[in-house]
């Protein structure tokens, strides 16, 4: 066999041997569907197969990083959820005719919890976006509210 070819066909029989394992490997077979529900913003689906296919295989990084990225998520997740409910009792109180000074603290109280929540968040360079967006647009619009109660 000719020298020049060796190295090219060598590296492609490699290459092929590595493809089929990862793609029979039940591990990375998991990674991919955790992957794949990430992607598709299923998160409590990724994290529940990135976390089967970590527990098959300890060295599955794909696993581990679709896990973290899935716990990521799911926070940004939560605070959102949590920012519309409190936002939904905040203007269920505004459309009362008079605002009572306790319904004034308990906007107060809901906004700072908002405000706070968001300094918990870390997003990392994986983070959805639209996620990071939206959670940020709550935080901005709670920061006012708390401005203007505490007036």
């Amino acid at each position: 066999m000719n020298s020049k070819y060796f190295f090219p066909i060598t590296a492609l029989i490699l290459v092929l041997i590595m493809v089929i394992y990862f793609l029979s490997h039940p591990s990375y077979e998991k990674s991919l569907e955790a992957k794949y529900y990430y992607e598709t913003g299923q998160y409590n689906k990724a994290y529940k197969s990135a976390n089967e296919a970590f527990s098959m295989d300890l060295y599955n990084r794909m696993a581990a990083t679709v896990m973290a990225q899935s716990k990521t998520a799911l926070k940004y997740v939560k605070y959102i959820d949590e920012a519309k409910k409190y936002m939904l009792d905040i203007n269920e109180i505004a459309n009362k005719t008079t605002i009572s000074d306790a319904d004034r603290a308990k906007i107060k109280m809901m906004s700072e919890i908002v405000v706070d929540s968001y300094t918990k968040l870390a997003p990392s360079v994986m983070t959805n976006k639209s996620l990071v967006n939206e959670a940020r647009k709550y935080h901005d619009n709670f920061e006012k509210l708390l401005e203007k109660v505490n007036r």
